[in-house]
């Protein structure tokens, strides 16, 4: 299948940054893009959340507005739009679990649940893993080390961040990501 007239003259909007354009591919492809996450954590079995599931869509529609739509300039028109999306969107949302397993182990490192032979954390181990972490997070911007404090060490939902800081719900995924590729790029090894 060839892209659709209604598809072509979507993405020329888009890339034309028309009024409202973006919002109306956003609109377009999100239950095609929330499919594709689906399948591919259920193919991979990732415990899908609704809030990773959140973060991978933002992820995704972020992957497409990078470099000036550079995903979507690149597209030739050869086959129909949802299919080209199809294929970005399974590929960003492989590279996103993947730095998320990473990322996931680098800071779980941090703030581990450093543990005693019988599996009971010491009180020296919850300080040595705070402090680290606390360590991590000092090297955050304000608004970033707030957010990663309170998800990982206060163990507090996006909502409850969002309430407790005025950042909207779905910006809180984007922030975490953010925040813990800055700690992993500027931790010493």
């Amino acid at each position: 299948m060839v892209l659709s007239e209604i598809d072509r003259h979507l993405l020329d909007r888009c890339l034309q940054r028309k009024p409202r354009a973006w919002e109306d591919f956003v609109d377009r492809f999100l239950g095609l893009v929330v499919h594709v996450i689906q399948h591919t954590a259920q193919s991979r079995s990732v415990r899908l959340t609704p809030e990773l599931r959140d973060d991978l869509t933002g992820d995704i529609f972020l992957a497409l507005l990078d470099n000036d739509f550079a995903v979507l300039r690149h597209f030739r028109g050869k086959c129909s739009l949802a299919a080209y999306l199809t294929v970005v969107a399974r590929r960003a949302a492989v590279r996103s679990l993947m730095q998320r397993k990473a990322q996931a182990a680098s800071l779980g490192d941090a703030v581990a649940q450093v543990a005693d032979g019988d599996g009971k954390r010491t009180d020296e181990d919850r300080i040595i893993s705070r402090d680290e972490a606390e360590r991590l997070i000092g090297i955050l911007e304000t608004q970033e080390a707030a957010v990663v404090r309170m998800y990982h060490l206060e163990d507090r939902s996006y909502q409850e961040i969002s309430q407790a800081t005025g950042i909207p719900v779905n910006s809180i995924g984007p922030i975490l990501s953010r925040a813990r590729a800055k700690m992993r790029r500027l931790s010493p090894a």
